[in-house]
């Protein structure tokens, strides 16, 4: 355990809050901030923990997403020993479901060769149409499926607050507001938030979708952009969906079953999309056309709301997790893209043990890659160094320190 390190971690999503819970977990005295602005991702995602089926051609990636899934019960209990233990954790099992044989023996075949030594994975089964709706009712009659008895679902937003929560029990605080970085002879010295400075051995930048508007004064750019995702949320009257698998059929879209018949469907992949959080009509269609294609007993499913997030999608699909070159104590932990909440509790484990000095592991690709801004970026990098100095000396009278923690 590290004690006598002050940390402020910049986004409390799923990669926020994880990076705070670990770093407090381990003595260090952190700091969230977070101007909570709307679109946030992980208030919106399904929460899927189920990588196996999936056609990665990454193996980096994918050994990546299953280290951070076979993670989730080492969590489990450390936030039960915390006194926190429903985070909306279930392993429901999932269903890949398809029409074609050939490619339900694909998926067959592919993850019972994964589940060769990684117990996590569970039982893997070939169901009929019948079996596979013995499981999940509302299915399509059409529909066989594989049956993934290790597959796990979780509620985001719960999880989320848990997080944070466990992290205020290990002395972590919060503030609400943007977050300015201050770059000091080459070291994330400090940051700025509502007025207050808070001096700082390291800096973890977590804000998601919005960490470029961070790492922007530094003149800094990570490929990643806001892909919007529209979740919409059923309930079944009278149904206990709760032990439910999930359901993929070999699309993007998915149906996820929670506690109190609440089952939720999903989900739009809008690249483009920019910083703009709104439910659209074409959203709403796409989503419930898939869905009731998928399973069509969930037509009479009364209608709770829709749930939008902005995910941070990097270009090339891999997270950018690491330290900045050039800028001690400054780390970067975004890019999650879809897989938000499979990998940030993970990755918060893996940015503590990077602030502590750690390297981050060889198969993983994690470093950032960050973009050429050329020579207006460089200039914008050289200037910060000097300028937010000069900025913080200026309005320091102004700046009350925080009490030391």
């Amino acid at each position: 355990m590290r004690s006598g390190i002050d940390v402020v971690v910049i986004g409390t999503g799923i990669a926020g809050a994880s990076v705070a819970y670990s770093l407090a977990r381990r003595g260090m005295r952190v700091t969230t901030a977070d101007a909570h602005r709307p679109g946030q991702a992980t208030a919106a995602s399904a929460g899927i923990l189920e990588p196996w089926s999936g056609a990665e051609e990454d193996e980096g990636l994918y050994r990546l997403q299953a280290d951070a899934t076979r993670y989730y019960p080492t969590l489990l209990g450390r936030l039960s020993e915390d006194g926190i233990d429903d985070v909306g954790y279930a392993r429901n099992g999932a269903l890949v479901v398809s029409e074609s044989s050939r490619d339900l023996d694909a998926v067959e075949s592919r993850v019972s060769g994964r589940a060769i030594g990684e117990p996590s994975v569970g039982s893997v089964s070939r169901l009929t149409g019948p079996q596979a709706r013995e499981l999940f009712p509302a299915l399509a009659r059409e529909l066989a499926a594989v049956h993934i008895s290790g597959a796990a679902r979780v509620d985001g937003g719960r999880l989320r607050r848990s997080l944070l929560q466990a992290a205020a029990r290990h002395s972590a605080t919060s503030l609400e507001g943007n977050a300015e970085v201050v770059i000091t002879r080459s070291r994330a010295a400090a940051v700025l938030v509502a007025g207050r400075k808070l001096e700082s051995d390291a800096v973890v930048i977590a804000a998601g979708a919005w960490t470029n508007q961070v790492l922007a004064p530094l003149g800094l750019r990570v490929p990643v952009e806001p892909q919007r995702g529209q979740i919409i949320q059923l309930r079944l009257e009278d149904v206990d969906s709760s032990a439910w698998p999930s359901v993929l059929p070999l699309t993007p879209h998915y149906i996820v079953s929670f506690d109190d018949s609440r089952i939720a469907v999903g989900v739009t992949r809008e690249a483009g999309s920019g910083f703009d959080p709104r439910i659209t009509a074409g959203g709403q269609r796409l989503v419930l056309d898939a869905a009731l294609a998928v399973a069509p007993g969930l037509a009479d499913a009364t209608y709770l709301e829709t749930r939008v997030g902005l995910r941070p999608l990097a270009s090339d699909q891999r997270p950018h997790v690491g330290p900045v070159p050039g800028v001690d104590g400054l780390v970067v932990c975004t890019g999650f893209g879809p897989v938000g909440l499979t990998l940030g509790p993970w990755m918060g484990e893996l940015v503590a043990d990077m602030v502590e000095g750690a390297r981050a592991p060889e198969h993983a690709g994690l470093e950032p890659r960050f973009e050429d801004l050329g020579e207006a970026g460089a200039s914008a990098a050289n200037r910060s160094d000097a300028a937010t100095t000069n900025h913080v000396t200026a309005i320091q009278s102004s700046l009350k320190p925080p009490a030391r923690r």
